[in-house]
């Protein structure tokens, strides 16, 4: 079975991003098409871009980069969940993503952004580019929550049933394209 990591972009002390993640860590898992892990960037620490040779080499110098390595290279998939700020995405997403980059190549992701009016769909529109440039592949299928502050309570998200099912299809896009990715991926590994 493949296996898919839940992103949690958000870091902020206070944010709903986590319950969030969590709720999209279970959704996921009750799905049946991947073995589901959730990574919540806030845990894994990561500095500011500090390695001083370029993410392609994979020469990485630091503990912290290697684990984070690791980690995305283990997995098939991603959902990344992240809240737009002054409309666009968190900056430790954009970190973490630079941190690598073979480990990210040729596999799917999808985007469950969050915010206010807007849904986070200016986060998901920005950070699309960055994503690609990687060599990931951003499927169509997405999750966007307006007025997510709202459907947090008591440190629990709340979701709507458009919430429920547009998550439902992503999932089932990502089951798509990483059986459709997995032979490339190996190919290059080869």
């Amino acid at each position: 079975m493949p296996s898919l990591q839940v992103i949690v972009a958000s870091t902020r002390p206070g944010r709903i991003g986590l319950p969030i993640g969590q709720w999209a860590y279970r959704r996921a898992s009750g799905h049946g098409g991947f073995d589901v892990e959730l990574v919540d960037l806030a845990e894994q620490n990561l500095p500011f871009m500090d390695e001083p040779n370029h993410p392609r080499l994979r020469r990485y110098v630091h503990e912290h980069t290697k684990a984070w390595s690791a980690k995305v290279d283990a997995a098939d998939a991603f959902v990344f969940v992240t809240p737009e700020y002054n409309f666009g995405y968190p900056a430790t997403l954009k970190n973490a993503v630079d941190f690598l980059f073979q480990e990210w190549a040729t596999k799917p992701c999808g985007l469950f952004s969050y915010g206010g009016v807007a849904a986070g769909t200016r986060s998901a529109q920005l950070v699309k580019p960055v994503l690609g440039a990687v060599g990931l592949v951003v499927v169509p299928e997405a999750v966007a929550v307006p007025f997510a502050g709202k459907l947090v309570s008591d440190g629990d998200f709340h979701p709507t049933e458009a919430v429920e099912s547009s998550t439902d299809a992503m999932l089932d896009s990502l089951v798509r394209w990483s059986t459709t990715l997995s032979p490339m991926r190996r190919a290059e590994q080869d």
